[in-house]
């Protein structure tokens, strides 16, 4: 091993991962488009193929699924995953028949058989759980009422592929359906126990793993994660499911301070796990499938958002709200480059990479853009300041308009309605005010007039 050649590899992949991050950031975008071009650029039949760092960016990408995966459990308690699978598997279901169809039926129209139908329906019918939840950040919509919704069809989704990733690696082996079934019922039984661990001992589980010193947390937590993932692997459930599976066993405090400690890792790797696919890609092979990616994006894009609004409505949200939920489920990300990944590390038809980067790249880039549809020609309504209009009066309030002229409101306007207090608009279309007689801050949504 050349280890000069080694270090200058990993370590000008690494400054380049840095620029693209800090690029598509400044633009507005998630990197993993990018991450994936980089892939492209520096793989078989790119620009500048690497040839010193092939085994590090090969073992980092599995790493990267593991610590994804770990950390989207640690956004869950096993409480909130079950309550989550009772109150919206109607939800789940709609998701599932509006967005996998399509992709298995693509599959078959070009002939590419059964087991790469089961491959292409995955990749359309997962969201992107990471993609979303920022274009909500950005847009200012994590307080809407129809965020919970959002989320909760994220959740049905990383919950369903607990079930659908040992089937799909069974599938991939050659095992038949048969063994499928066989794995899909240990993968049941496994996910069954951890939830009942997990919900009535997961203070003693946390409690195995936590430690004052962060280096030996850090450490318990990533030896266990990976350890698990690597028994899931080898019992044919999938490594990606065993990791999410320990984060759900961790609650709490510390499993809050395990995603603080494992968020910088898993971006790193993640990185690394993007980049790793796209290496693994010739660019040359894109241009062949392009059009059957854009028409798959195109009717796929239209599904979630189908499955949004009904959704949403489901809940009791007004109809902009309805669109807003159904355009913000638009993204493919993280889940589908796995699925994908499995499809080619297995042989399996060998468009299906291809495919797969064009599908991603190009919903990732329109979803978020898409997202923003229902901000345009939005009114701005002129935000209302509540100030006592005199001692022991009650909810009485003055506005703006009856304290100052319109020079002075128009010289506090542009300061007050980028902002979240009292009296500011925020992005997501709400206005909060404030009643004098108790300090209560209610939300009104300018669209829906609904009270969050």
């Amino acid at each position: 091993m050349d280890t000069a050649a080694l270090l200058t590899e990993i370590g000008a992949l690494l400054l380049g991962l840095a620029l693209l991050g800090r690029v598509a950031r400044r633009i507005g975008l998630t990197p993993i488009p990018l991450y994936l071009l980089a892939g492209l650029a520096f793989g078989h039949g790119g620009l500048l193929p690497l040839q010193a760092s092939q085994e590090f960016t090969e073992a980092g990408s599995e790493i990267g699924v593991v610590l994804l995966l770990v950390t989207l459990g640690l956004e869950y308690s096993a409480n909130e995953l079950v309550s989550n699978l009772k109150r919206h598997a109607p939800s789940g279901l709609i998701d599932a028949l509006f967005n996998a169809v399509p992709g298995a039926a693509l599959a078959l129209i070009l002939g590419w058989g059964p087991v790469a139908a089961v491959v292409l329906a995955g990749i359309t019918w997962v969201s992107s759980s990471g993609v979303i939840a920022k274009v909500l950040t950005d847009l200012g919509r994590l307080g809407n009422r129809e965020t919970p919704t959002v989320l909760s069809v994220l959740v049905t989704e990383d919950l369903a592929m607990a079930l659908y990733l040992p089937i799909l690696t069974a599938l991939l082996a050659g095992s038949g359906f048969l063994m499928g079934g066989l794995t899909l019922g240990i993968a049941v039984l496994t996910i069954t126990a951890v939830l009942l661990i997990a919900t009535r001992y997961g203070r003693f589980i946390s409690a195995l793993v936590s430690a004052k010193n962060a280096e030996s947390f850090l450490l318990g937590v990533l030896g266990l994660t990976l350890a698990v993932a690597g028994i899931a692997q080898g019992l044919k459930v999938s490594s990606a499911v065993g990791a999410f599976l320990v984060g759900i066993a961790l609650s709490g405090e510390v499993a809050e301070h395990a995603n603080q400690l494992l968020s910088p890792l898993r971006d790193l790797f993640a990185a690394v796990f993007f980049v790793f696919f796209g290496l693994h890609t010739d660019p040359r092979s894109i241009p062949p499938v392009l059009l059957p990616a854009i028409a798959l994006a195109v009717v796929t894009m239209g599904t979630k958002v189908a499955t949004g609004y009904v959704a949403a409505k489901r809940a009791g949200i007004a109809p902009r709200g309805r669109w807003r939920a159904g355009l913000a489920l638009t993204p493919r990300g993280e889940f589908s480059i796995v699925i994908a990944g499995l499809a080619v590390a297995a042989g399996i038809e060998k468009q299906i990479g291809p495919l797969a980067t064009a599908y991603v790249m190009i919903t990732v880039v329109v979803g978020p853009l898409l997202a923003r549809l229902t901000d345009i020609g939005r009114p701005r309504r002129r935000p209302k300041m509540a100030v006592p209009a005199g001692a022991g009066s009650g909810a009485a309030t003055v506005t703006v308009d009856e304290l100052i002229g319109p020079a002075e409101q128009a010289a506090m306007l542009p300061e007050q309605s980028g902002g979240a207090g009292p009296g500011g608009n925020e992005p997501g279309g709400t206005t909060r005010h404030t009643d004098t007689a108790d300090g209560r801050v209610t939300e009104e949504d300018d669209t829906d007039q609904s009270v969050r």
